[in-house]
């Protein structure tokens, strides 16, 4: 009986293999898109392989484990960026205020010298839904879990709606420095 299940482990491997070779340049490049550094980007792409070497269903079809793939991909990149960003304030003001400018490589801007006004500038250009997300979170500071149910939505629907959102308002950021 042992002698079946060597093979098939060598087979599993042989096509985990196969398809990492196949993926690496996709995963990497979508990877490098979404952060913007090769060493990061590096890293994150090793990480997502390892998930899913340890996750990988492999009844599924090629196109089933690739749309899976680049699901871990997106996952690991969010936790990349909630994680670089992680800083112990309490709103989006004080993020403001403590020098936070979003995802970018771009040399800093100053920010506006009343934080108030333009945290509701970058607000009130955000879609509807992104707001929402923003201020339950970081305005009414409530948890993941209170904003999905004020909101009726799931906690992971929550989660990648702040995420875009954080996104959309460090791009918008640059947008409404100007107007003062």
């Amino acid at each position: 009986m042992a002698e079946m299940q060597v093979p098939r482990r060598e087979e599993n491997v042989q096509e985990f293999q196969t398809f990492y070779q196949e993926n690496l340049g996709l995963i990497y490049r979508y990877v490098y898109s979404k952060v913007g550094n090769r060493e990061e980007a590096e890293d994150l792409t090793s990480q997502i392989f390892i998930k899913a070497i340890r996750g990988v269903d492999t009844e599924r079809g090629p196109q089933s484990i690739q749309k899976w793939l680049f699901q871990v991909a997106r996952t690991t990149i969010a936790d990349y960026w909630r994680v670089y960003y992680r800083v112990s304030v309490g709103s989006l003001e004080e993020l403001l205020e403590a020098g936070w400018e979003g995802p970018t490589e771009a040399e800093p801007t100053p920010t506006s010298s009343r934080p108030t006004e333009h945290v509701q500038r970058i607000l009130q250009a955000l879609p509807e839904h992104y707001r929402e997300v923003l201020i339950c979170r970081f305005l009414l500071n409530l948890s993941i879990k209170d904003t999905a149910l004020r909101l009726s939505l799931t906690a992971a629907n929550v989660k990648v709606l702040q995420f875009r959102a954080l996104k959309r308002a460090a791009d918008l950021e640059y947008l409404t420095i100007g107007t003062k």
